[in-house]
């Protein structure tokens, strides 16, 4: 059985489409899973809550935003992080919010002797 250059060159073609910027299937659904991912974790990360951040974000899927909400959830509960408050709003930048108390700053100030 004898291959002919031109169907070995299609063959190389093909093999390549990645190169040629064609995105395959499983690359477009990696890059939504990793996009919804990112997605949820940053929603948590502002304190955000899941149902909040699915209406923000209609186009991401449902599954991989609350995944990457889940995983910000326990890595924060983990490390005892706190949310972060966004600044930004949808007219600009809006104006800086009190700085709240941290749990931990909170327990390195002395407290007052009781007499």
């Amino acid at each position: 059985m004898r291959c002919s250059p031109s169907l070995l060159l299609l063959c190389a073609l093909l093999a390549s489409c990645d190169q040629l910027g064609i995105e395959s299937t499983s690359s477009v659904a990696a890059r939504k899973d990793a996009d919804g991912k990112a997605i949820g974790g940053a929603c948590r990360h502002a304190g955000r809550a899941l149902e909040d951040c699915y209406s923000l974000n209609k186009r991401a899927e449902k599954a991989a935003v609350y995944a990457g909400w889940r995983e910000m959830n326990e890595y924060m509960r983990d490390n005892q992080l706190v949310s972060v408050l966004p600044v930004l709003t949808t007219g600009g930048v809006a104006s800086m919010p009190a700085r709240e108390e941290t749990v931990a700053e909170a327990s390195l100030k002395p407290r007052p002797r009781a007499r």
